[in-house]
């Protein structure tokens, strides 16, 4: 008796369940996005692709347990390919057309895949480098980020213990930079465990300057460099070494965001990309092929993409034709069911049939690349460049040209990357206006890199080094020359005017003027702290070295709503030079 009422219980228990829905049924039907990006690292830089200078065990084990591409493409440069990747078109459409001086800014009525993923009820954070806009909407908690960790232009001065952003506001890192977003995003992960989310992590190395601990730069040295750039003549050992070891690094900080994804059992519902956002920033081992950053040649555009998703993707597979960057917004949001609708027409593809096995390899397409005067096309094996035309099935290292036996061809593929080009180009607002007045952000900081400088005859007005990127206005001698930001006020109200300066003495004065407003100050006391130390490997060639500013506040102005043009003019300098000035803060106060 008491056996058959056990068996009734369990036949009543089941029949119920078949109502009652499953426990966070939103969090298991939606699979969790973990999207790794890393800053200058070559198709080269991974051991998977057979480089024995580098060991990056957890990163391959992205590919062997999911899927790699044969051949995948990004633009020559960093931030055309985060405006890519994060609106799947190509980047020219997106108002990005450059690293810097606002030309990296994407356009606001873009929509990015985090957009979408939040629409659908994701948690989304991003953890590193930005570098598509600066103020809010243009800043990541715009674009459709809850959480941001990290830096918002390019070039970044010190990799230790530096200033970053956390949505909005001012905050020091601490430890390593790569190591301290993997900490942050981790942190995301684990407060979002039981909800869907997308975790994209854009790290920074290893982009210059080559900064990375004694453990990683010894590990690398010791080993000794035994493949080389095709290009030897121009390789320097301490750079490939440093950069190699930024990589290793990062390896590491892979493996705890995988072996985390373990611990909290989510492995199997979370897809895992890692991939790179164009070729090395240094001539060093990359499979032979032709060009390294900045160039639109195999070796400046050809990187790494590994994408996994236990029990969807067959492990280990190797996928030929052609894919690219504009190819993640498609693919994420059709790999995860998340409408794309609300984007404008987008140039990539959802790569979801060839990652699910539903079609052998990618179809056959036309993919452009271009950046400054260097560009290229590609059709099946064949890449138009320069002029020449290279069949990559026969020849991955672009030596021989065959215009002149396939001359249709070329014809076609040339008359093809013209038309787009012009397309492109035609479509770019080369005035960014940047926004000031939001409620929901009531700061704006208009930083240095997007000032315009306007140089008298024989001034000496500058940047503080040659990238403007994470660099401040310096070697400013002389009262006609002054600087400028292009500014559009959102909101009609009182603003709190602040300024960011060094300055070795006080009693220079300036005036800020927009429009019709226009407030003066005076610095009254001397700030002039030493560059902070930063412990590069190898000199550095373009960035800017890092130190403090004081914070100046100047008072209030009242602005309209409209465009303008913010004018910082020095009317007294009462040493060899005006002070050193970092930025101009407008905080909407009422």
């Amino acid at each position: 008796m008491k056996n058959l009422r056990n068996r009734c219980f369990l036949l009543l228990l089941t029949l119920l369940s078949a109502f009652l829905p499953p426990k966070h049924v939103s969090a298991q039907s939606k699979p969790n996005i973990v999207f790794i990006l890393a800053d200058d690292q070559g198709w080269g830089d991974l051991s998977i692709h057979g480089n024995t200078n580098v060991s990056t065990p957890n990163i391959d084990r992205i590919g062997r347990e999911g899927a790699r591409f044969s051949r995948f493409y990004v633009a020559p440069l960093c931030a055309p390919t985060r405006a890519g990747l994060l609106t799947g078109r190509y980047h020219y459409r997106t108002g990005v057309w450059g690293v810097s001086s606002s030309k990296e800014f994407m356009n606001l009525d873009e929509v990015t895949f985090a957009d979408l993923f939040k629409k659908a009820g994701y948690a989304t954070g991003a953890f590193g480098k930005w570098h598509n806009g600066s103020q809010y909407p243009y800043h990541p908690n715009g674009r459709g980020f809850d959480e941001f960790y990290g830096f918002l232009s390019g070039h970044y001065a010190n990799y230790f213990n530096t200033m970053l952003d956390h949505n909005g506001e001012p905050v020091r890192s601490k430890g390593y930079i790569t190591d301290d977003l993997t900490n942050k995003a981790i942190a995301f992960i684990e407060q979002n465990k039981a909800q869907p989310f997308v975790c994209y992590v854009p790290y920074n190395a290893p982009h210059s300057p080559f900064q990375v601990s004694d453990k990683y730069y010894d590990r690398v040295k010791a080993k000794r460099i035994n493949m080389f750039s095709k290009n030897k003549s121009a390789e320097e050992i301490e750079v490939t070494i440093s950069a190699l070891a930024m990589c290793e690094n990062i390896d590491d900080n892979v493996g705890r965001i995988l072996s985390k994804l373990d611990q909290l059992k989510l492995s199997d519902n979370t897809i895992v990309i890692y991939m790179t956002d164009n070729g090395p920033n240094s001539w060093r081992w990359n499979g032979d092929m032709k060009g390294r950053k900045g160039m639109a040649d195999e070796g400046g555009v050809r990187v790494p993409f590994l994408i996994r998703w236990p029990g969807k993707i067959t492990a280990g597979k190797v996928i030929d034709g052609n894919a690219a960057y504009i190819d993640l917004l498609p693919t994420l949001t059709d790999l995860a069911g998340v409408s794309s609708s609300g984007t404008k027409p987008l140039d990539g593809i959802s790569l979801k049939p060839v990652l699910t096995g539903k079609i052998p390899q990618v179809s056959e397409r036309v993919l452009f690349t271009s950046i400054n005067k260097s560009s290229s096309v590609r059709k099946g094996s064949y890449l138009f460049s320069g002029g020449s035309l290279f069949d990559l099935l026969k020849d991955s290292t672009q030596q021989n040209d065959i215009a002149l036996k396939e001359p249709e061809l070329a014809k076609t593929l040339s008359a093809a990357l013209e038309n787009w080009q012009s397309e492109m180009i035609g479509s770019i607002d080369t005035v960014r206006w940047l926004p000031v007045g939001y409620r929901q952000f009531p700061k704006a900081v208009l930083p240095s890199q997007d000032a315009v400088l306007h140089r008298s005859k024989g001034s000496t007005l500058s940047y503080s080094a040659s990238a403007p990127n994470s660099s401040w206005i310096t070697n400013w001698n002389d009262l006609e020359s002054f600087v400028t930001w292009n500014v559009e006020v959102n909101t009609t109200g009182k603003y709190k005017v602040n300024i960011h300066y060094t300055s070795p003495g006080p009693g220079d004065a300036f005036t800020l003027t927009f429009n019709e407003k226009s407030i003066s100050g005076k610095i009254k006391d001397a700030f002039d702290p030493p560059l902070i130390d930063s412990p590069d490997r190898v000199k550095r060639q373009a960035e800017s070295y890092e130190k403090e500013f004081k914070t100046l506040h100047i008072g209030e102005l009242d602005l309209q709503r409209g465009r303008g043009t913010l004018k910082l003019l020095a009317t007294d300098i009462k040493g060899q030079k005006f002070a050193d000035i970092r930025a101009v803060e407008l905080i909407l106060v009422k």
